[in-house]
């Protein structure tokens, strides 16, 4: 891993700054888990369906004189982005010799709260960031990542680049770097649950027997082949398997009629979000008519009166077909998507 790199000239240790940071969500996931590390140890871990689109702004204004543990942070309940501001002061101070000091911490931004699209690692994301920015840091994705699971127990991969990775979120660490890209996908986002919000903490630990890890490994297994033949069938395939196992501890009453809907209208496969409601069909496509049968897809969920909520695509750049199909989508609105 990096060390820190400097960004500008050092700031005069009377002088703060305020520093912005920046941090995006995701859509759920397309697999998760028990997976063995390389030591041969089973880890929980996850991979993530990358959104372009919702995410977090964070701005951090130092206050001179103010004790290192002295955040306050706006909106008052985003308890676990103070909590991650304030091990980021202690971290970026010890690197730079700079005092450390407390101040406010601003949050903005258009990420759903308790739907499983990572709000709360786009906070604390955000806000590691914003204060690595007041020092003149850009902290490497290690760190960021530790000082992410110390802040809120368990961590989505936010802080790294795009490549699809087997993340263990409650270690902070990459368990496989799992090829260079998606294949190329149309997903037709929706809500299960009525898009009730989801305590992921709550949820119990993960006790695989022996059989269930040798299912994850296979599904492991699926999902590597699946990135490296840039298979959108098989890959949808094993979102959808490891979906429908997930739903032993979910129980959405909406999930078989969505995979139903899915195989009607052509898709892949669908994916969730293993510890929130929201949920996609995945299209692929490279096969001819994708655009209807997104369409198509829209039409079948607003049948199910299972909620909307956008269209986008993932992966590598989308077909000149589908330029723009992105674009579609239903504001975040508690009357369109049930949220509070």
């Amino acid at each position: 891993m990096t060390t820190s790199a400097p960004l500008a000239p050092p700031v005069p240790a009377d002088g703060p700054v305020p520093g912005t940071g920046h941090a995006p969500s995701h859509h759920g996931e397309l697999l998760q888990g028990v997976f063995l590390d390389a030591g041969g140890r089973p880890c929980a871990g996850l991979v993530t369906l990358p959104l372009a689109g919702p995410g977090t702004r964070a701005d951090f204004t130092p206050r001179p004189g103010t004790p290192p543990d002295a955040v306050t942070v706006l909106p008052g309940d985003r308890s676990k982005a103070a909590r991650a501001a304030r091990l980021a002061v202690a971290v970026c101070a010890g690197r730079t010799g700079r005092p450390a000091r407390g101040g406010t911490l601003r949050l903005t931004g258009t990420v759903p709260l308790g739907l499983g699209m990572g709000s709360s690692t786009s906070d604390v994301l955000a806000a590691v960031r914003a204060v690595a920015d007041a020092y003149g840091l850009r902290l490497d994705p290690g760190t960021t990542a530790r000082l992410a699971v110390r802040a809120e127990r368990a961590s989505d991969p936010l802080m790294l680049d795009a490549r699809p990775v087997l993340f263990a979120q409650r270690e902070g660490r990459v368990l496989e770097v799992l090829g260079p890209a998606l294949p190329p996908l149309l997903v037709v986002g929706c809500l299960l649950g009525d898009g009730a919000p989801v305590d992921t903490l709550a949820l119990p630990a993960p006790t695989p027997t022996e059989a269930e890890l040798r299912a994850y490994a296979d599904l492991r297994d699926r999902l590597r082949r699946a990135l490296a033949e840039g298979d959108a069938a098989l890959l949808g395939r094993v979102a959808t398997a490891s979906a429908r196992r997930a739903q032993r501890l979910l129980g959405h009453r909406e999930f078989e009629p969505l995979v139903a809907l899915a195989r009607r209208t052509g898709a892949v496969g669908v994916q969730i979000s293993h510890s929130g409601s929201v949920a996609g069909v995945l299209h692929d496509p490279a096969v001819p008519g994708a655009a209807a049968r997104a369409d198509a897809t829209r039409r079948a969920l607003d049948a199910h009166r299972i909620p909307y909520t956008r269209t986008f695509t993932a992966g590598p750049p989308t077909p000149a077909a589908l330029q723009g199909i992105h674009a579609v989508r239903r504001p975040w609105t508690e009357k369109a998507c049930s949220l509070h």
